[in-house]
């Protein structure tokens, strides 16, 4: 579920600013869908059985607008109320203001939080990523996670060919990931899609933030939806072998198996936490 519509993080390389995604108005005009929780406390009233809800795939849920609203602090209520799962995708350090109800979830059932992490250095975070907050601070967040006792996640994703597609840069995440013990690392290969709609923001940002760039994307990948690093496959070693070597999954089927599959923890195991 997306209980919201449209961002203000301002990641250069979105891919939820598509055309094929049929948003009619300015991507960063968020639209509000104001019956969301009322038609997800009807939905599962009526389910037979719990299973994991999820948000976060289209849009940030923690955008700063639910500061005001509390969507998905309802969201994560609700799933509380009625025994279901929860994992949801953010880029922002705002999740924390749920852990405890995050917490109450995982203690009941199972909630996973999953963290996108795309460069190591922070002026370039900045740059790719204006409006969120910096790696820094997702690495502190996934810490207080863990402390907490909830399963994270990290996506590593996207690698912009030519801007953070090296080891030094996959390393630093990597090794964030292992101090911050994430139980998996998501990742689709190094390079970034784009599409219409995404393609055209991407190129006006590189023409602002990297001059030149542009032209270097056109000369090597023209208008293709996959922009694969050049690099993609000594990088795609390291990753695997870095997670492999640090007890942390790798396979992207697995991990979004792990996603999927609800559990439900006994009393005897809940007993157990405290």
């Amino acid at each position: 579920m997306n209980l919201y519509r449209g961002c203000t993080h301002g990641c250069i390389y979105c891919d939820s600013r598509s055309r094929c995604y049929h948003m009619d108005h300015a991507f960063e005009d968020i639209e509000v869908k104001e019956n969301a929780l009322t038609l997800l406390e009807d939905a599962l009233r009526r389910k037979r059985s719990a299973c994991m809800l999820g948000t976060g795939a289209m849009t940030d849920p923690y955008i700063p607008l639910e500061s005001e609203l509390g969507y998905v602090r309802g969201a994560l209520s609700l799933a509380l109320r009625y025994g279901f799962g929860f994992t949801l995708q953010t880029k922002s350090d705002r999740v924390l203001r749920d852990i405890d109800l995050l917490q109450a979830i995982n203690e009941r059932t199972k909630c996973v939080v999953q963290m996108t992490l795309t460069t190591y250095d922070e002026a370039l975070c900045r740059k790719l990523e204006p409006n969120v907050c910096t790696t820094s601070a997702r690495f502190a967040a996934l810490q207080k996670l863990r402390e907490a006792g909830i399963p994270t996640i990290v996506w590593l994703s996207p690698i912009l060919p030519f801007i953070n597609d090296t080891e030094e840069n996959i390393l630093g995440i990597l090794r964030y990931c292992a101090e911050a013990k994430v139980k998996g690392v998501i990742c689709f290969g190094m390079g970034v899609t784009l599409r219409e709609g995404n393609r055209e923001y991407f190129f006006a940002q590189l023409d602002r933030v990297f001059p030149g760039m542009k032209e270097q994307y056109i000369r090597t990948f023209g208008l293709s939806y996959e922009n694969t690093s050049p690099r993609n496959a000594e990088l795609m070693r390291l990753y695997h072998a870095f997670c492999e070597e640090h007890g942390m999954m790798h396979d992207n089927a697995e991990i979004f198996t792990y996603l999927r599959t609800f559990t439900e923890k006994s009393d005897e195991t809940q007993l157990c936490l405290f």
